[in-house]
């Protein structure tokens, strides 16, 4: 194998692991909103809700531990909207409380169908002529940036830090990049492949840091499903406005084998 091919299949490989994991996203089994009124949810202990600012929860006689501690009086959880979630135990599950603009739950499972049932995600071959050259160009300042999500009615905000601008073929495209988890950009995409033989709603591609001069490598072989794509319990992002690529990316993560019919 060359190089380039060797360093795919590492990247490939450290992915799947990661999807994996015994408390990912493959392992969620449900999704629940909160209410304002305190309730039980099936599967786990306590009493949950919500309002304007947080979630709480009342163990309610039941064993949950967060951050290393039973939970022996109410907890309360003030996050931020369309970030991180926190964790919450209940013996070998974990509970997941997020803010997608209002509060939900979700219960990751390690004995989960999708995660027993997981044997890796299908991609195109790589091949280095998916490895593009571009230019970021940052707005004067970040922009706030609302987004569909793939649950109805559900939105997201995210900070929109600029553009990436690249050639293909001839003609220039132009994508809006958000800032990265842990550094650089995110893109979120579609192209003509969407829908035919990848994820519908959106990929998604991480690009590292700018160097000085603007320039960025856009590594298409690496772009990868969101959590929607495998699973119905997740909220992701739709790309922004103006982010569909009018060409086939055939490079990258397909359609996972458990949602081919």
């Amino acid at each position: 194998m060359s190089t380039f091919t060797e360093q795919w299949q590492d990247w490939k490989t450290a992915r799947e692991a990661e999807l994996a994991q015994p408390h990912g996203w493959l392992a969620l089994v449900s999704l629940d909103w909160l209410t304002d009124s305190p309730r039980e949810y099936p599967g786990i202990p306590g009493r949950w809700w919500q309002d304007a600012d947080a979630a709480y929860v009342d163990a309610a006689g039941g064993w949950l531990t967060y951050e290393g501690s039973p939970i022996t009086d109410v907890q309360r959880f003030e996050l931020v909207n369309s970030g991180e979630g926190t964790r919450v135990l209940a013996g070998d599950v974990e509970i997941e409380v997020a803010r997608r603009s209002g509060y939900l739950i979700r219960v990751h499972d390690p004995k989960a169908e999708v995660l027993r049932e997981f044997h890796g995600v299908p991609a195109f071959e790589p091949a280095p002529d998916w490895v593009l050259q571009g230019t970021f160009e940052p707005f004067d300042e970040p922009r706030p940036t609302t987004v569909g999500a793939v649950v109805e009615g559900l939105s997201h905000v995210y900070t929109a830090l600029g553009v990436v601008r690249f050639d293909h073929e001839g003609a220039t495209h132009t994508l809006t990049a958000f800032n990265g988890k842990n550094g650089g950009l995110s893109i979120l995409f579609t192209d003509a492949t969407s829908g035919v033989t990848t994820y519908a709603a959106n990929r998604s591609l991480s690009v590292p840091q700018p160097g000085d001069d603007g320039s960025v490598v856009l590594d298409f072989t690496r772009a990868r499903n969101l959590p929607c794509a495998f699973t119905d319990f997740a909220t992701c992002p739709l790309p922004p406005a103006g982010n569909h690529l009018p060409f086939a990316v055939e490079a990258g993560e397909k359609i996972p084998y458990e949602r081919q019919g």
